[in-house]
């Protein structure tokens, strides 16, 4: 096995709110929507907040996304999710939501009535993953991810929950995570005690990130502390880090590139600036669908 070398190492800018119920940390700053991290397209950290007890949850209002899919991981607290294409569902700690917009879907989140109604914890990750061309106006869906459904792999001081396989371990054997995905990617959420290795095998010729949540990390020789993302070279076929002194609470991202040009507005991802003028006419006609009032 050949370890993947280090890219660059990207800081967090600083944090801005989504709605008034997610603090987040834009994680992959100016790489964001680039070659440099395809599959994925942005990453938004809300690191754990504490809410008062309210009766309106806290949250995001009803908007719309075409061209790519949303990855919700919560960490704390519970999300509620809500769509025009009839999806309502609510997801708690240890659970995924997998959400295609593909030709266009209008959704909200907010927390959890039970959670802002006592108030507490919220914490959550978000990934936008590319869609190909071919699959840009795909029927939108929902996977409902349970905790209990993402298969756990025990390391020497550490575990690894597979979202998106594949998982390849020492003695070759395979796992694959439960998303359904468009193109072939992996999303592992790794917690490792102090001192304690990751070593994860990936096919040659896929992108590769670690975003590092809490805690710190060695990766390539160089020491790197949270809140920070490694972007890895696309060579070698290995993720290869060691926890610090404090453990470590992170995301490997990795998957095969989209060779395709991405055309980036707002809450729409395409190929061309004309399809980016076509999902805002159709958003404003109601061709993406509407969600009636809480």
């Amino acid at each position: 096995m050949t370890a993947k070398s280090i890219e660059a190492v990207l800081d967090a800018p600083r944090a801005h709110w989504v709605g008034d119920g997610f603090l987040v940390r834009p994680l992959f700053g100016p790489l964001a929507f680039t070659a440099a991290v395809s599959p994925f397209l942005m990453f938004d950290w809300a690191a754990p907040a504490d809410f008062p007890p309210r009766d309106e949850p806290h949250g995001v209002g009803p908007h719309p996304h075409r061209g790519f899919e949303t990855v919700t991981i919560v960490y704390d607290g519970a999300v509620d999710h809500r769509d025009s294409a009839g999806h309502v569902d609510s997801i708690a700690a240890g659970d995924v939501q997998w959400m295609t917009a593909g030709s266009g879907v209008v959704h909200e989140e907010f927390h959890g009535r039970a959670v802002a109604a006592a108030g507490g914890t919220v914490s959550m990750a978000q990934l936008w993953v590319n869609l190909p061309a071919a699959h840009k106006m795909t029927r939108p869906r929902y996977q409902p991810i349970l905790a209990a459904d993402i298969p756990v792999v025990s390391l020497p001081g550490g575990r690894v929950r597979v979202i998106a396989g594949p998982w390849t371990g020492a003695d070759g054997s395979e796992i694959v995570g439960p998303a359904d995905t468009f193109t072939p990617l992996a999303v592992y959420d790794v917690k490792l005690d102090p001192g304690a290795d990751l070593r994860a095998r990936l096919p040659g010729g896929w992108s590769a990130m670690v975003a590092l949540l809490e805690g710190s990390l060695t990766i390539a020789g160089e020491r790197i502390a949270a809140t920070r993302t490694v972007v890895l070279g696309r060579g070698g076929d290995e993720v290869a880090l060691t926890a610090g002194v404090t453990g470590a609470t992170l995301l490997v991202l990795a998957g095969r590139p989209i060779d395709e040009p991405i055309a980036a507005h707002g809450p729409f991802v395409m190929n061309t600036r004309d399809e980016i003028h076509t999902a805002i006419a159709d958003y404003q006609a109601g061709r993406m669908g509407r969600l009636d009032p809480r």
